[in-house]
């Protein structure tokens, strides 16, 4: 942010409004406002945020809501929840934050508003700062804080951002889960007490909790009625999301860094940035307004090449696991080509000289191939990709280390380690996390990137892993007197590493993995194209787990693949043409070893991926419509996506349970042109013979008032008869 381009308002003077004062300030997005009170000498107060307000309705709206300091500090009223609490070096625990002037600039398709504050006796200075998207309805707010006293003040308590939410029948949605189960759903009232929403990974922070939420302030949550806001933490570490609902009348909702073992020691003229705190609202219900307000500023402004449709990619991991070798590779090479996918990437097992990698108990760190697996190396499969006609990628682990490594020991001192205790281990018993506060550190992990590029230009894609958690707290770079700075310094060296990785290789493209969907957070995605959405690829559980996720991230930046049967994380078996209907709601790729599949199960897929490079544009760049949850119970799941002119959309049906003399409910569309005619077309179609409907075509009044009738079991030969049932519509303007 360039500060000095910033226009000065002096107070009194019209604001953008044209007609309000400048002691309110209106930060608005095309369909939303959000006013603040900003009188000169006083405090910053929150006065609304919702729908966008007139001109008229502006002018009054101080008298019409009750206010909240914007950016509550502690001391002074000591019973409340604060955003920011400190220790001054003369021990004085308070603060009292006064306006000393808003600055605003226009910034491409962003409009930043600043307010300065300052402390009224000490020379503490917190700028509360907001970016509002003028092409996606998302308003960003995050904290400057700096200080100009002799000695270092201590941040005790330091959130991104805090927001007043009116008690009522007020909703929470979030989501939650372990490995091999992330992106969990849960939604549940609002009630007196706190809720707490929290991460101490150290490296992941999206496994168990996620730092997004979404209230719905009318009651149960609804995917296309009802007013909601959403919320998401930009941020890759540790993370704190708080919602007290007190004696008042106002749920009062917090998120930042997670404080806890991380009190910060600000030194003097030092400027410490909290992450963004993205906020969207919407009187279109979950995924009628939040969802697809949280996909477009993702594809837009927070997922590298967010705009770029995505490859068809085979990934090696299940097929042949650590079994890496050259002929093996070639192998998996032709089957995707001949397949019609694009890109083939080698996950781990690759690399390791001294201590070759044939499990993870070895080799983290030692980044060279193997040359018994590989004879021709890095050039034989890059050479054979180009045989192909496909792309090339591979998978690398550089936070990481193991202790049966020639990096371990020669930088034994390079891992998070406290002192005066042995190094805690991980995976594989012998894990490490390397320290990224430390610069030499910083150098290397940029150096894995940089010397495959260097060396393979030609590779087009890495999977980037992270296998384990921060265990044992201590760096053995920072001081002893600052051991307490290890999570916040370890993710800006982690954020160093990412920006030199983009600077220099900004076409590059490169999935967040981290032991499956660890890395699903806005602080990680600019600069990665996608995550690994969970190691689990059965079919079945992926329809829930991809539910939730896409409550906040767009399909473009979901992997989901084809995988075996019966699947190798649940055992279940199920049909390919219940994974591959699964796998194209998201970015489609393939996590099998073809050579195992018969024909018949290659045609089927060479089919599946003919036809997602149709639809591709309309399931990665298009709005959802969630229509039928998973979570209801009520024995099938159903979503769409609609192409943003309306004239093409993509819809989903997946049978969740099966029974005799079942009845299930009959799915009514969305998101179309009432007006428009749509033929019918099924895709990944394996019945003796076609549906009713098959070439039909239906007005988007009619598919969105009753829906299309959807058989509930596939019309197969006796022997291929199952349990599973999906479809995949594809919907086209007749013009």
């Amino acid at each position: 942010m360039n500060f000095k381009k910033r226009t000065n308002f002096l107070f009194g003077a019209l604001l953008l409004t044209g007609s309000l004062l400048a002691q309110n300030v209106c930060v608005s997005t095309p369909k939303t406002s959000l006013v603040l009170s900003v009188p000169e000498g006083g405090t910053l107060r929150h006065l609304y945020y919702g729908n966008r307000l007139s001109e008229a309705d502006l002018q009054n709206i101080s008298a019409a809501e009750a206010n909240h300091a914007a950016y509550p500090e502690y001391g002074l009223n000591a019973p409340v929840e604060t955003a920011l609490a400190v220790k001054h070096a003369d021990g004085n625990m308070t603060l009292q934050l006064e306006v000393l002037n808003v600055t605003t600039e226009k910034e491409g398709n962003a409009v930043t508003t600043v307010v300065a504050l300052k402390d009224k006796v000490y020379p503490f200075f917190v700028n509360v700062c907001y970016r509002a998207w003028q092409d996606a309805d998302v308003i960003e707010s995050w904290t400057e804080i700096s200080h100009q006293e002799k000695k270092p003040v201590v941040l005790n308590q330091f959130a991104s951002g805090y927001l007043p939410i009116r008690r009522g029948d007020v909703w929470l949605s979030h989501l939650s889960g372990s490995w091999a189960n992330e992106g969990v759903l849960t939604q549940e009232p609002l009630t007196p007490g706190m809720k707490v929403i929290k991460n101490k990974d150290g490296v992941r922070n999206s496994h168990t909790d996620h730092a997004e939420v979404m209230f719905s302030l009318d009651g149960r949550p609804q995917e296309n009625t009802g007013n909601v806001i959403g919320a998401a933490l930009c941020y890759s570490g540790n993370y704190k999301l708080r919602i007290e609902t007190h004696d008042d009348e106002y749920h009062h909702f917090f998120a930042g860094i997670n404080e806890e073992n991380s009190t910060y020691s600000l030194k003097k003229d030092e400027l410490f940035r909290t992450p963004e705190l993205a906020l969207t609202y919407s009187n279109e219900g979950l995924s009628g307004g939040a969802s697809r307000n949280f996909h477009r500023w993702a594809r837009l402004h927070k997922l590298a090449h967010g705009t770029t449709p995505r490859k068809i990619l085979l990934n090696s991991w299940e097929g042949v696991y650590f079994d890496i070798n050259q002929q093996g590779m070639d192998q998996m090479m032709a089957d995707i080509a001949s397949m019609g996918g694009e890109l083939f990437v080698m996950d781990d097992g690759w690399f390791g000289d001294k201590y070759p990698r044939k499990n993870d108990s070895s080799s983290l760190g030692d980044w060279v191939v193997d040359k018994n697996k590989l004879p021709n190396g890095i050039e034989g499969l890059l050479s054979d990709a180009k045989k192909h006609g496909v792309k090339f990628g591979i998978w690398i682990e550089p936070e990481m280390a193991n202790t049966t490594s020639e990096l371990y020991e020669k930088h034994p001192d390079w891992v998070l380690k406290a002192s005066e205790r042995d190094v805690v281990l991980g995976r594989g018993g012998t894990q490490v996390v390397l320290d990224l506060a430390n610069p030499a550190v910083q150098d290397f992990v940029f150096g894995v990137v940089d010397n495959l590029m260097t060396s393979y230009p030609e590779i087009d894609y890495i999977k980037w892993d992270a296998n384990m958690s921060v265990q044992n707290h201590g760096s053995q770079y920072l001081t002893k007197d600052n051991q307490s700075h290890m999570y916040i310094e370890f993710h800006r060296g982690f954020e160093k590493i990412c920006q030199r990785i983009r600077a220099k290789y900004p076409d590059l493209t490169i999935q967040a993995c981290a032991s499956g969907g660890g890395r699903a957070n806005y602080g990680v995605l600019p600069y990665f194209d996608e995550f690994w959405v969970s190691d689990n690829t059965d079919a079945l559980q992926r329809v829930y787990m991809q539910w939730g996720t896409s409550y906040f991230f767009p399909a473009i930046a979901m992997a989901s693949h084809i995988s075996a049967a019966p699947n190798h994380q649940t055992f279940r078996t199920i049909p390919l043409k219940y994974r591959i209907d699964v796998a194209m709601s998201g970015r489609l790729g393939m996590e099998i070893q073809p050579k195992n599949m018969t024909e018949e199960e290659k045609a089927l897929c060479k089919n599946a991926i003919a036809e997602y490079k149709t639809i591709r544009p309309v399931v990665q760049l298009g709005d959802i419509y969630r229509l039928l949850s998973p979570y209801d119970k009520q024995g099938v799941a159903s979503l769409m996506y609609v192409a943003s002119e309306k004239d093409k959309a993509v819809f989903y049906w997946w049978k969740t349970e099966h029974f005799c003399n079942q009845h299930l409910p009959r799915v009514k569309m969305a998101g179309l042109c009432a007006d428009k005619q749509y033929r019918v077309h099924e895709l990944n179609r394996i019945d003796n013979v076609p549906l009713n409907y098959e070439g039909k075509s239906f007005s988007g009044a009619y598919l969105m008032a009753n829906g299309l009738e959807i058989p509930y079991n596939h019309k197969v030969d006796y022997h291929k008869q199952n349990d599973y049932s999906s479809r995949v519509l594809y919907l086209e303007e007749v013009k």
